[in-house]
């Protein structure tokens, strides 16, 4: 008997279910579904990490040589296509789906980590960075909304808090095994990831949002019952889903475009992911070591301060998970932002006060920068790094939720691409000191417009969101 890729999907979840005679529950269900996209946020942590560990690796080998241009395009290269691949990938999730979306993207991924591994001259390494860059791309407006849209809004912070987690696992592994590997053996082990991925996320099902959008009713009721439960709540909030997109559906797309609730959304959102780019937190990511040594004057090795950064990075990510699940958006947002500028302040007036002073780049004068750099990375961490992303899968009306995110994920990522091409100039031009200048006057001004702006989202249904952005 000859089965279909259906059906051996099917038979796979069954199996999960009944394996040893019990049945899931919708906590761990929803777990499941959002663990296929975070181990893909995995690799693209890896791939912001990646030029950390591969350029000094470069500097000292003969095989590939390089020169400062070079490694900029190395460094910029993933970030290049990221900008564009959140407009495609927002066609694709609304063409095919967003479990789909994350599937395929899963193959480009795995094709660019082989390509860098693989490598004997510097196209290659071009190459596979702008492959697994442009995966990034594919993933920003499909994993935040996936997730959205299969969690229940109890559990939807914490696993929403959860990308950013990923992120910095990925971030701390791709330096941890830096550290030690040889940049080829890296990549090898970074390919492994997407292939997790994609087996993870043949056993879960297609958002329910997506099939009710494409009048699959009767296939949506099942998606939405096989992640929440045949609850009484869950038969209320899909009575209310397929009744609004019904509604929905008869609206011409332009007309919902120039909607308060999603215009405002959009503002709102862009300004606030923009400025969490330009706050200076990926151009630490890309350059990390570059940086360190720039600030540290001497007492500390540069790769122990590296794995330092990262492993504060991956605590407070994990801290920010439970923070997201207890408090709220709004004054979250504002304690980060406070802690961001405040401590790049810090740094560009110690920087400063050693190009003036140089004689005294003591021990412990290289503890006033390092306690600075780790509460910027802790500040930056919990509040302003995920939440964007959090509710850029929260706060758009369902039928241009995939237009929101998408544009919204485009200029995240075209600032990303325009903070990491231009940090080694701009550490030319204006100094260690005003560069940091610049990153904390951004997040004082982005501080500022969140504290004014950005709406409360915190344990409400995602038509509620809606209503609230609609002012209804």
């Amino acid at each position: 008997m000859t089965l279909t890729v259906g059906e051996i999907i099917t038979a796979l979840r069954s199996r999960l279910e009944i394996s040893r005679g019990i049945k899931l529950p919708p906590l761990y269900k929803q777990i499941l579904v959002a663990s296929g996209p975070l181990i893909s946020t995995i690799s693209l942590g890896m791939t912001s990490g990646f030029s950390a560990i591969l350029l000094p690796q470069l500097e000292n080998e003969t095989s590939i040589e390089i020169n400062r241009s070079d490694a900029s395009w190395i460094a910029s290269m993933a970030a290049l296509p990221m900008a564009f691949g959140c407009l495609l990938g927002g066609l694709l999730m609304e063409k095919f789906g967003r479990k789909a979306t994350q599937l395929l993207t899963n193959i480009p991924c795995l094709i660019g980590w082989v390509l860098i591994a693989l490598s004997s001259n510097l196209p290659m390494v071009l190459t596979g960075r702008f492959l697994t860059g442009l995966c990034g791309g594919l993933l920003g407006p499909s994993t935040g909304v996936y997730i959205s849209e299969t969690a229940e809004p109890r559990y939807r912070d914490f696993l929403l808090g959860a990308i950013s987690l990923f992120l910095a696992v990925g971030l701390f592994l791709v330096h941890l095994l830096g550290t030690f590997l040889h940049w080829k053996t890296t990549a090898i082990i970074c390919s492994f990831f997407p292939i997790v991925s994609f087996f993870l996320l043949v056993l879960v099902p297609e958002s329910p949002s997506w099939l009710a959008k494409n009048k699959r009713i009767s296939d949506a009721e099942k998606a939405f019952f096989w992640c929440r439960g045949d609850t009484e709540a869950s038969k209320k909030e899909v009575a209310v889903l397929t009744q609004r997109q019904n509604m929905k559906n008869e609206e011409p797309q332009l007309a919902q475009l120039v909607k308060k609730e999603f215009l405002k959304p959009l503002i709102i959102i862009t300004v606030f992911i923009v400025t969490n780019q330009w706050a200076g937190v990926n151009a630490l990511t890309f350059y990390t070591v570059t940086i360190m040594q720039k600030t540290l004057t001497n007492g500390l090795d540069t790769y122990l301060a590296m794995l330092i950064v990262d492993l504060i990075r991956l605590l407070m990510s994990v801290l920010a998970c439970i923070i997201m699940k207890h408090v709220r958006r709004r004054p979250l947002a504002i304690i980060s932002g406070v802690g961001t500028f405040t401590s790049l302040f810090i740094l560009s007036g110690y920087t400063n006060f050693v190009k003036l002073h140089p004689d005294l780049g003591t021990f412990w004068y290289t503890i006033i920068p390092m306690v600075s750099l780790v509460a910027y990375i802790s500040f930056i961490t919990v509040g302003f790094v995920p939440l964007p992303w959090a509710m850029m899968g929260e706060v758009f009306p369902l039928n241009t939720r995939n237009v929101g995110s998408s544009i919204s994920s485009f200029m995240a990522f075209a600032a990303f691409f325009a903070v990491v091409k231009t940090n080694p100039a701009m550490f030319d031009v204006l100094g260690v000191d005003g560069t940091f200048l610049v990153y904390g006057m951004v997040a004082f001004w982005g501080t500022v417009f969140v504290w004014v702006f950005l709406p409360e989202t915190k344990g409400k249904a995602l038509h509620e969101i809606e209503d609230q952005m609609a002012g209804r």
